[in-house]
């Protein structure tokens, strides 16, 4: 069961253990096309406990970060910090470049101060940044050098990337406090992401907008304006996709049946649930326990 987890229920994963190459605290590499990541965090609610930052030129991937949906754009930067929560849903060919270090290796640092900027504290809990032509020229170039300095094996290579990511990381910080930090969009971003919040810890119990809205002291006209504004999707859409995502959690890896998970879920009727799930994905939730547990056999 999914829907009550605690930190330690959560497992986190380190850079050994998600690549299918022995990295400890740094690496980067190009993204081919091909995904290559473990298996057992495919689906899984899972940590990482190393920075990965991913400059994404095609590719339309699903993923979760934190229980926020989120597809993959093209000439989009993307990144995610330690605490934060991943479920990859949908794996397409991506391809682009991938970089990732470790705290540890941040802290070679004499100075400690990478470890402080804004890209690496993440306050805002953000996941993507956006960019435009001069800001992707500048990311894909520095990345690029760094991969050709990571390939030579040349002496003082350390020191080459540690400075190229020093370069990377304020100028991203930039882009990152520029993107987040306007006060009405910190005001809107914390609504989303109080939403967000109660919709975790309610979506077996509270389906409809009001009573989100009721429980922010907002009207729901209101919160959907905000909501659809700061994420692209209405109220009632993070709504139904955390509701689609959890019913698909426990069709996987549960076998509860299908009267018993909408139940569990909050509907009072399995029927009513059938026709939701169809609506949202498509197919019955029969269809998909079956397709899905044969793709992964």
């Amino acid at each position: 069961m999914y829907s009550h987890f605690v930190e330690s229920d959560i497992p986190k994963y380190s850079l050994s253990e998600t690549s299918s190459e022995l990295y400890e605290h740094f690496m980067i590499k190009r993204l081919d096309g091909v995904y290559r990541q473990h298996p057992a965090i495919f689906l899984e609610p899972h940590r990482k406990d190393y920075y990965m930052f991913v400059l994404v030129e095609q590719g339309s991937s699903r993923h979760w970060v934190d229980m926020v949906p989120y597809v993959l754009k093209p000439d989009t930067f993307y990144f995610s910090v330690p605490p934060q929560v991943h479920v990859k849903e949908q794996a397409q060919p991506l391809t682009g470049i991938m970089l990732c270090f470790t705290d540890d290796f941040l802290a070679i640092d004499e100075d400690q101060s990478l470890l402080q900027l804004p890209i690496i504290r993440n306050p805002y809990n953000g996941h993507e940044l956006v960019t435009n032509a001069e800001s992707l020229r500048f990311i894909s170039d520095i990345m690029n050098k760094m991969l050709a300095e990571d390939e030579q094996q040349a002496d003082w290579r350390h020191g080459m990337l540690m400075a190229y990511l020093r370069v990377l990381l304020i100028y991203l910080s930039r882009l990152y406090v520029d993107q987040y930090s306007n006060p009405q969009t910190q005001r809107d971003r914390a609504l989303l992401h109080r939403f967000r919040e109660f919709i975790g810890e309610n979506y077996d119990k509270i389906h409809d907008v009001a009573a989100y809205a009721n429980l922010l002291n907002i009207t729901p006209g209101y919160l959907n304006e905000i909501v659809k504004l700061q994420s692209g999707k209405t109220a009632i859409g993070h709504i139904h996709e955390r509701l689609l995502l959890e019913a698909k959690r426990l069709l996987f890896h549960s076998d509860n049946s299908i009267k018993e998970i909408a139940f569990s879920l909050g509907f009072e009727d399995a029927s009513y649930f059938n026709r939701f799930f169809k609506r949202m994905d498509g197919q019955t939730p029969l269809l998909y326990r079956v397709s899905s547990r044969e793709m992964y056999q």
